[in-house]
């Protein structure tokens, strides 16, 4: 069979399916139905004489000749989509575009304000929607182009996915300007005699700190849990309960709340942030024109 006999479009979903496991889910991410991307898959066994995928409790399993083609298949799609978005002037004055970006709680309150304001001033039509996503999800949106960019913590390595560093801040603690018990200074002990507020996306489980003070046979007392940065700066100004959060985020509140914050008597990993995109992106104009400006952020923050 000749190349020119073969639909292109038929890879599309081929690497669909392979990301996705789900026919349904593969249609949606390329914007198809169901019906549509089984009358493909047949269309692909017919060119391959052999089955791609099979149907499982866990999905649909690729077999040996998805495996040995995946590879090839992703590569020529990467260059053809690096092709056309080479050809393709964007001009942020002119531009319509809406760009989709994955972002925590914390990145959205710290760097959203000032990404959206910088964007305006040169982009004044291009529009952004920003939501968070879950982290096992982040590779194939971003492979799908469902999303554009990401802003997470470090994640597990793919070869598909860019990234550069964006911001890494050590943790301190915040604590209301008139606590009761803490004056100028914090010590193990007295970290630990506090009630602490706790922030994560998840119901339970550990958190840097927790891991940093099991270490060293501690335990800190959480009177309360949240899943979001932006529920705390009420109740750490109103409370003595203690805040422990990236300095970045301790910044943002000092600036406009009656707290302060000091050094942790212990050693904490700081918290790193990432940005993210898919190599398929990696010469889209578009795309780096909106790079640059978010890893250009952190020296035009007001706090750092």
């Amino acid at each position: 069979m000749k190349l020119s006999d073969i639909d292109l479009n038929l890879f599309v979903v081929f690497d669909a399916i392979y990301t996705e496991g789900n026919l349904t889910r593969a249609g949606e991410i390329i914007g198809i139905t169901q019906p549509a991307v089984s009358n493909s898959l047949a269309r692909l066994r017919n060119v391959f004489d052999d089955p791609l995928f099979v149907r499982t409790a866990e999905g649909m399993v690729p077999t040996p000749v998805a495996q040995n083609i995946v590879g090839p298949v992703r590569q020529a799609l990467g260059l053809i989509r690096s092709s056309v978005q080479e050809s393709e002037v964007f001009d942020p004055v002119a531009s319509d575009k809406r760009f989709r970006i994955s972002m925590t709680d914390l990145s959205q309150s710290i760097v959203l304000p000032f990404l959206f304001g910088r964007i305006k001033r040169e982009a004044p039509s291009v529009a952004i929607d920003c939501y968070q996503v879950r982290r096992r999800d982040l590779n194939i949106e971003l492979a799908s182009g469902n999303l554009d960019l990401a802003v997470d913590i470090p994640l597990t390595p793919d070869p598909q996915i860019r990234q550069a560093p964006l911001f890494a801040h050590p943790h301190v603690c915040v604590i209301r300007n008139n606590h009761g018990t803490v004056k100028n200074e914090l010590t193990t002990d007295l970290y630990l005699d506090l009630g602490h507020i706790h922030i994560s996306s998840r119901r339970g489980g550990l958190g840097h700190v927790d891991l940093a003070l099991g270490k060293m046979g501690k335990r800190r007392h959480i009177a309360l849990r949240t899943q979001h940065y932006l529920a705390t700066p009420e109740l750490v100004s109103r409370t003595d309960l203690a805040l422990t959060v990236p300095r970045i985020f301790a910044d943002f509140l000092v600036a406009q709340y009656p707290v302060r914050y000091l050094e942790l008597p212990f050693a904490v990993p700081d918290l790193e942030t990432h940005l993210y995109w898919h190599e398929s992106t990696d010469q889209d104009q578009a795309n780096r024109w909106l790079r640059e400006i978010i890893l250009a952020l952190p020296a035009k923050l007001p706090w750092k």
